[in-house]
C-alpha cells in the first residue's frame, strides 16, 4: 500500500487537519510496517501529486515528524525514516556536565513533569569542547528539542547558534548564544559575593578562607571572581587552592569547596584529628544536596534549586512558551560555619 493510502483513508475523519492527515498516515504507516527504519520517504513533490495538498503543508508535516525523532533529512537526498517510537511525542537530547547529584536531581525532576510521552537522552560532555563537539555532531538533527547545559567558549556558542531557537534551551550555566534563544539558568559572581556578604560576622572569626578551584574543571569562572572580589573588598586572608590535600587541614580557617570530593577528604580529617566544623574549622560548599542536610550536624551551602531549575525548564517545553529565566541562588545556613 503506498503511504498516501494511509493518508487518504484519515480524509473521512473530520475533525483532522490536512496536516494532522499527514502526520498521523506516516504514523499509521510505520506501526503496520509499510515503513522501516532506513526506509527513505517519498520525496516533497510525489506527496503533492499523490496526496493533492499543497506543498507548505506536507514540508510542515515532515518538519513535525522531525521533530518527533522519527524521520530525518539529509542534504540532495530527501527524508529517510530513523525511529519506529512513534508512541513518543517528543525526543529531547540532554546534554549534561555529569552524573553529579543536583544534576541528577534536575534530570530526575524534568523527567517526571514531562511525563511518559516525551523521549530524554542524556548525553554528558564532562566540560570538553572535543567531546562536546562529537556529540553535538552526532545527535545533531536527530531530536526535536536540545537542553543543552553549555561550556563557556566561542566554539560552542557558535555550534549551538547552528540549532534554530525553538529547538534550543540553555541550561544551567549561560551563554549568550542569541536573544532569541531561550534560558534557564543559574548566576554565579554576583550570588557567590552576596552570600559571602551576609556570612560576614561568621567568616571574620577566620585567620583566612581557602577556596579550592580548578581551571580544568567543569567549575565556574564567576565563583571565582566572586570569591576574589570579597577577599579584597573586605580585607580578608585569601587563598586559591587545587585540591585538598589529605591531612593539611588547620584550625581556624575556613575552606569553601566546589568539587565534593575535597569536601570529603577534609571532613574525614576533621573526624580524625578532632576538629570541630563551625567551631575549629569553617566549611562552605556550593551545589546543595540531601547527604549535606545530615552529615556533621549539616554543611552550609550556597546553591541554586535544580528541581526549580527543572520545573521551569519542562513548563517551556510543555508550554511551547519559551522564555528566559535565572533561578535564584539561595544560601542555606546550616551552622558549618
Amino acid at each position: 500500500m503506498k503511504l498516501a493510502n494511509f493518508i487518504k483513508k484519515l480524509e473521512e475523519i473530520n475533525s483532522l487537519s490536512k496536516h494532522e492527515q499527514l502526520v498521523l498516515g506516516v504514523i499509521e504507516a510505520i506501526d503496520s510496517g509499510h515503513l522501516n527504519v532506513g526506509d527513505q520517504m517519498p520525496s516533497i513533490n510525489t506527496m503533492v501529486e499523490e496526496v493533492g495538498f499543497a506543498r507548505k503543508t506536507i514540508v510542515k508535516a515532515y518538519e513535525e515528524l522531525k521533530d518527533r525523532g522519527l524521520v530525518e533529512s539529509k542534504k540532495t537526498k530527501g527524508y529517510f525514516v530513523v525511529s519506529d517510537k512513534t508512541k513518543v511525542f517528543l525526543k529531547i537530547a540532554l546534554l549534561m556536565y555529569s552524573f553529579q547529584k543536583f544534576q541528577q536531581e534536575f534530570y530526575n525532576t524534568l523527567r517526571k513533569q514531562l511525563g511518559s510521552k516525551v523521549q530524554i537522552d542524556v548525553f554528558f560532555h564532562h566540560n570538553n569542547e572535543e567531546v562536546f563537539q562529537t556529540i553535538f555532531m552526532n545527535i545533531r538533527a536527530k531530536y526535536g528539542l536540545y537542553v543543552v547545559a553549555p561550556i563557556e567558549s566561542d566554539p560552542v556558542k557558535n555550534l549551538l547558534r547552528t540549532l534554530s531557537p525553538e529547538k534550543l534551551i540553555i541550561v544551567d550555566r549561560f551563554l549568550n548564544v542569541g536573544n532569541e534563544f531561550t534560558y534557564v539558568t543559574q548566576e554565579f559572581e554576583q550570588s557567590t559575593y552576596s552570600n559571602l556578604i551576609s556570612l560576614l560576622p561568621k567568616i571574620k572569626k577566620y585567620k583566612e578562607v581557602i577556596l579550592f578551584y580548578r581551571d580544568d574543571f567543569d567549575y565556574p569562572k564567576s565563583i571565582l571572581s566572586g570569591y576574589l572580589k570579597f577577599i579584597k573588598d573586605y580585607g580578608f586572608k585569601g587563598k586559591v587552592l587545587e585540591s585538598y590535600d589529605s591531612n593539611t587541614v588547620k584550625k581556624n580557617n575556613l575552606y569553601l569547596f566546589i568539587g565534593d570530593a575535597d569536601l570529603w577528604s577534609l571532613l574525614k580529617d576533621c573526624k580524625n584529628s578532632d576538629l570541630k566544623v563551625g567551631v575549629d574549622v569553617g566549611v562552605l560548599s556550593f551545589n546543595d544536596h540531601v547527604v549535606k542536610e545530615i552529615i556533621f550536624g549539616g554543611i552550609t551551602s550556597i546553591s541554586a534549586n535544580f528541581n526549580e531549575m527543572a520545573s521551569l525548564t519542562a513548563k517551556n517545553i510543555k508550554n511551547l512558551n519559551y522564555s528566559k529565566s535565572v533561578v535564584p541562588t539561595n544560601l542555606i545556613d546550616r551552622g558549618s560555619l
